[in-house]
Protein backbone atom coordinates (compact mmCIF):
# COMPACT_ATOMS: atom_id res chain seq x y z
CA UNK A 1 0.00 0.00 0.00
CA UNK A 2 1.23 3.48 -0.86
CA UNK A 3 -0.12 6.70 0.65
CA UNK A 4 0.96 9.92 -1.05
CA UNK A 5 0.10 13.37 0.30
CA UNK A 6 -0.82 15.81 -2.45
CA UNK A 7 -0.90 18.84 -0.16
CA UNK A 8 -3.72 20.28 1.96
CA UNK A 9 -6.32 17.49 2.40
CA UNK A 10 -5.58 15.70 -0.87
CA UNK A 11 -4.18 12.16 -1.02
CA UNK A 12 -3.41 9.41 -3.49
CA UNK A 13 -3.87 5.96 -1.95
CA UNK A 14 -2.75 2.88 -3.89
CA UNK A 15 -4.45 -0.07 -2.22
CA UNK A 16 -5.54 -3.49 -3.50
CA UNK A 17 -6.28 -2.93 -7.20
CA UNK A 18 -7.47 0.63 -6.71
CA UNK A 19 -5.85 4.03 -7.03
CA UNK A 20 -7.96 6.36 -4.90
CA UNK A 21 -7.70 10.13 -5.09
CA UNK A 22 -9.09 11.67 -1.91
CA UNK A 23 -10.35 15.27 -2.23
CA UNK A 24 -7.89 16.00 -5.05
CA UNK A 25 -7.42 19.78 -5.10
CA UNK A 26 -4.35 20.31 -7.29
CA UNK A 27 -4.84 23.34 -9.53
CA UNK A 28 -4.62 26.42 -7.35
CA UNK A 29 -3.46 24.48 -4.30
CA UNK A 30 -0.51 26.55 -3.02
CA UNK A 31 1.12 23.49 -1.46
CA UNK A 32 1.02 21.35 -4.61
CA UNK A 33 3.71 21.77 -7.32
CA UNK A 34 1.89 22.03 -10.64
CA UNK A 35 4.52 20.02 -12.53
CA UNK A 36 3.60 16.93 -10.46
CA UNK A 37 -0.02 16.91 -11.60
CA UNK A 38 0.29 14.14 -14.19
CA UNK A 39 2.03 11.81 -11.74
CA UNK A 40 -0.51 12.57 -9.02
CA UNK A 41 -3.52 11.49 -11.07
CA UNK A 42 -1.96 8.77 -13.26
CA UNK A 43 -3.96 5.54 -13.22
CA UNK A 44 -6.64 6.85 -10.86
CA UNK A 45 -9.58 4.47 -10.60
CA UNK A 46 -11.77 6.44 -8.18
CA UNK A 47 -12.13 9.95 -6.79
CA UNK A 48 -13.51 10.09 -3.24
CA UNK A 49 -14.95 13.38 -1.96
CA UNK A 50 -15.61 14.00 1.71
CA UNK A 51 -17.69 17.18 1.21
CA UNK A 52 -18.37 19.98 -1.23
CA UNK A 53 -16.02 22.82 -0.34
CA UNK A 54 -13.81 24.08 -3.14
CA UNK A 55 -10.53 23.13 -1.49
CA UNK A 56 -11.72 19.52 -1.79
CA UNK A 57 -13.81 19.42 -4.97
CA UNK A 58 -12.57 22.19 -7.29
CA UNK A 59 -10.64 19.84 -9.62
CA UNK A 60 -12.82 16.75 -9.31
CA UNK A 61 -14.80 17.12 -12.55
CA UNK A 62 -11.66 17.79 -14.61
CA UNK A 63 -9.79 14.85 -13.09
CA UNK A 64 -12.72 12.51 -13.68
CA UNK A 65 -12.77 13.53 -17.33
CA UNK A 66 -9.00 13.24 -17.76
CA UNK A 67 -8.57 9.88 -16.07
CA UNK A 68 -11.86 8.07 -16.54
CA UNK A 69 -11.98 7.54 -12.78
CA UNK A 70 -15.33 7.07 -11.05
CA UNK A 71 -16.62 9.55 -8.48
CA UNK A 72 -17.48 8.08 -5.08
CA UNK A 73 -19.26 10.02 -2.37
CA UNK A 74 -22.51 11.16 -0.87
CA UNK A 75 -25.37 11.16 -3.44
CA UNK A 76 -25.77 14.94 -3.65
CA UNK A 77 -22.12 15.47 -4.63
CA UNK A 78 -22.30 12.61 -7.10
CA UNK A 79 -25.39 14.16 -8.70
CA UNK A 80 -23.64 17.52 -9.04
CA UNK A 81 -20.24 16.35 -10.27
CA UNK A 82 -20.13 12.67 -11.09
CA UNK A 83 -22.28 11.73 -14.05
CA UNK A 84 -24.03 8.42 -14.62
CA UNK A 85 -21.14 6.21 -13.50
CA UNK A 86 -20.74 7.82 -10.08
CA UNK A 87 -21.09 5.65 -6.99
CA UNK A 88 -23.35 7.50 -4.60
CA UNK A 89 -23.77 6.01 -1.15
CA UNK A 90 -24.30 7.22 2.39
CA UNK A 91 -23.12 6.94 5.97
CA UNK A 92 -22.96 3.34 7.12
CA UNK A 93 -22.74 2.06 3.56
CA UNK A 94 -19.76 0.11 2.23
CA UNK A 95 -18.64 -0.12 -1.40
CA UNK A 96 -16.03 -2.38 -2.97
CA UNK A 97 -13.58 -0.37 -5.08
CA UNK A 98 -11.38 -2.88 -6.90
CA UNK A 99 -10.88 -4.85 -3.71
CA UNK A 100 -10.66 -1.91 -1.30
CA UNK A 101 -13.68 -1.81 1.02
CA UNK A 102 -14.73 1.80 1.69
CA UNK A 103 -17.27 2.63 4.38
CA UNK A 104 -18.67 6.14 4.74
CA UNK A 105 -18.69 7.43 8.32
CA UNK A 106 -19.80 10.61 10.03
CA UNK A 107 -17.98 13.95 10.24
CA UNK A 108 -19.04 17.31 11.68
CA UNK A 109 -18.40 20.27 9.39
CA UNK A 110 -20.47 21.89 6.61
CA UNK A 111 -20.80 21.15 2.90
CA UNK A 112 -21.68 23.30 -0.10
CA UNK A 113 -20.46 23.93 -3.62
CA UNK A 114 -20.08 27.46 -4.96
CA UNK A 115 -22.12 28.23 -8.05
CA UNK A 116 -22.89 31.38 -10.03
CA UNK A 117 -26.02 31.69 -7.91
CA UNK A 118 -24.19 31.27 -4.62
CA UNK A 119 -23.56 28.24 -2.41
CA UNK A 120 -25.49 25.07 -3.28
CA UNK A 121 -26.21 22.28 -0.81
CA UNK A 122 -23.84 19.36 -1.39
CA UNK A 123 -25.13 16.74 1.02
CA UNK A 124 -23.64 15.97 4.41
CA UNK A 125 -19.94 16.04 5.18
CA UNK A 126 -18.35 12.62 5.74
CA UNK A 127 -15.22 10.61 6.40
CA UNK A 128 -14.14 7.20 5.13
CA UNK A 129 -12.84 3.93 6.53
CA UNK A 130 -10.75 2.30 3.80
CA UNK A 131 -9.90 -1.37 4.38
CA UNK A 132 -7.46 -3.44 2.35
CA UNK A 133 -4.13 -5.27 2.40
CA UNK A 134 -4.53 -6.03 6.10
CA UNK A 135 -4.98 -2.39 7.15
CA UNK A 136 -7.80 0.05 7.77
CA UNK A 137 -7.28 3.75 7.08
CA UNK A 138 -9.51 6.34 8.73
CA UNK A 139 -9.79 9.42 6.52
CA UNK A 140 -11.42 11.93 8.84
CA UNK A 141 -12.45 14.50 6.25
CA UNK A 142 -12.94 17.97 7.68
CA UNK A 143 -14.25 17.53 11.21
CA UNK A 144 -13.96 18.38 14.86
CA UNK A 145 -13.82 15.79 17.62
CA UNK A 146 -17.12 13.95 17.90
CA UNK A 147 -18.51 11.25 20.14
CA UNK A 148 -19.07 9.04 17.07
CA UNK A 149 -15.32 8.51 16.99
CA UNK A 150 -15.79 6.20 20.00
CA UNK A 151 -17.82 3.56 18.15
CA UNK A 152 -15.99 4.18 14.88
CA UNK A 153 -12.69 3.30 16.50
CA UNK A 154 -14.15 0.31 18.31
CA UNK A 155 -15.99 -1.13 15.30
CA UNK A 156 -13.56 -0.45 12.45
CA UNK A 157 -10.30 -0.54 14.44
CA UNK A 158 -8.29 1.60 11.98
CA UNK A 159 -4.54 1.36 12.41
CA UNK A 160 -3.79 4.36 10.16
CA UNK A 161 -5.31 7.79 10.70
CA UNK A 162 -5.34 10.57 8.12
CA UNK A 163 -6.55 13.41 10.31
CA UNK A 164 -7.40 17.02 9.56
CA UNK A 165 -5.45 19.00 12.12
CA UNK A 166 -4.85 22.56 10.94
CA UNK A 167 -7.37 24.33 13.15
CA UNK A 168 -9.62 27.30 12.28
CA UNK A 169 -11.86 25.27 9.93
CA UNK A 170 -11.30 21.86 11.57
CA UNK A 171 -9.89 20.40 14.76
CA UNK A 172 -6.36 21.57 15.49
CA UNK A 173 -3.23 19.57 16.32
CA UNK A 174 -4.02 19.32 20.03
CA UNK A 175 -7.62 18.26 19.41
CA UNK A 176 -6.53 15.73 16.78
CA UNK A 177 -4.04 14.26 19.28
CA UNK A 178 -6.76 14.08 21.93
CA UNK A 179 -9.15 12.32 19.54
CA UNK A 180 -6.46 9.86 18.43
CA UNK A 181 -5.58 8.95 22.03
CA UNK A 182 -9.12 8.74 23.36
CA UNK A 183 -10.94 6.98 20.53
CA UNK A 184 -8.41 5.12 18.41
CA UNK A 185 -5.38 2.86 18.56
CA UNK A 186 -3.42 4.10 15.57
CA UNK A 187 0.05 2.86 14.78
CA UNK A 188 0.45 5.57 12.12
CA UNK A 189 -1.03 9.07 11.91
CA UNK A 190 -0.70 11.47 8.98
CA UNK A 191 -1.93 15.04 9.56
CA UNK A 192 -3.49 17.10 6.79
CA UNK A 193 -5.39 20.33 6.18
CA UNK A 194 -2.46 22.33 7.52
CA UNK A 195 0.33 24.60 6.20
CA UNK A 196 -1.77 25.64 3.19
CA UNK A 197 -2.91 29.06 4.45
CA UNK A 198 -1.66 31.41 7.19
CA UNK A 199 -4.78 30.73 9.28
CA UNK A 200 -3.82 27.06 9.60
CA UNK A 201 -1.14 25.39 11.73
CA UNK A 202 2.23 25.54 9.99
CA UNK A 203 3.75 22.41 11.52
CA UNK A 204 2.65 19.24 13.30
CA UNK A 205 4.87 19.37 16.38
CA UNK A 206 1.95 19.60 18.81
CA UNK A 207 0.44 16.46 17.28
CA UNK A 208 3.77 14.64 17.38
CA UNK A 209 4.32 15.59 21.03
CA UNK A 210 0.77 14.58 21.89
CA UNK A 211 1.07 11.05 20.49
CA UNK A 212 4.12 9.38 22.02
CA UNK A 213 4.54 5.87 20.69
CA UNK A 214 2.60 6.62 17.50
CA UNK A 215 4.43 7.01 14.20
CA UNK A 216 3.30 10.50 13.19
CA UNK A 217 4.42 10.97 9.61
CA UNK A 218 4.75 14.44 8.08
CA UNK A 219 5.71 13.70 4.48
CA UNK A 220 6.60 16.21 1.82
CA UNK A 221 4.14 16.57 -1.04
CA UNK A 222 4.42 13.58 -3.42
CA UNK A 223 6.59 11.62 -0.97
CA UNK A 224 5.53 7.96 -0.93
CA UNK A 225 4.63 6.36 2.40
CA UNK A 226 4.72 2.58 1.92
CA UNK A 227 2.97 0.50 4.56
Amino acid sequence: MNIIWLGHASFRIEIENAVLLIDPWLDGNPSFPADNRADAIAGATHVLLTHGHGDHTANAAAILKETGAVLVGIPEICALLGGEDAIGFNKGGTVDLNGAKVTMVNAVHSSSIETEDGPRYAGHEAGFMIAGEGHTIYVSGDTDIMADMDWMGDLHKPDIGILCAGGHYTMDMARAAYAAKRYFNFSTVIPCHYKTFPALAQDAQVLIDGLPGVDVKTPEVMEIISI
